[in-house]
């Protein structure tokens, strides 16, 4: 079966929805109706684009503690090696 000229092939800027114009003379999106001669001119992601696209990775927060309590307990780290290790006399 030959294939039929379905005329352009469009990418609304509003919705992302793909479709051809049928060779119609005003491109409309049958989706959300935007005409396409309306196309903003900046470059970028589309609306429909930055839906598609994944949340950024929350990080886990990290409790910092204060240098006084890090040196206390490297301290305290230090005197438990020293009494877990036998002397060597």
């Amino acid at each position: 079966m030959p294939a039929r000229d379905l005329g352009s092939k469009h990418d609304c800027f509003k919705c992302g929805t793909k479709f051809y114009d049928l060779k119609k003379p005003a491109p409309v999106c049958p989706k959300c109706g935007a005409d396409q001669r309306e196309r903003p001119t900046q470059r970028g992601p589309s609306p429909a684009a930055e839906r598609k696209r994944a949340p950024a990775p929350v990080e886990p927060e990290v409790e910092e503690l204060p240098a006084a309590e890090i040196e206390e307990d490297l301290e305290e780290a230090a005197v438990e090696d020293a009494e877990a290790t036998p002397e060597d006399e």
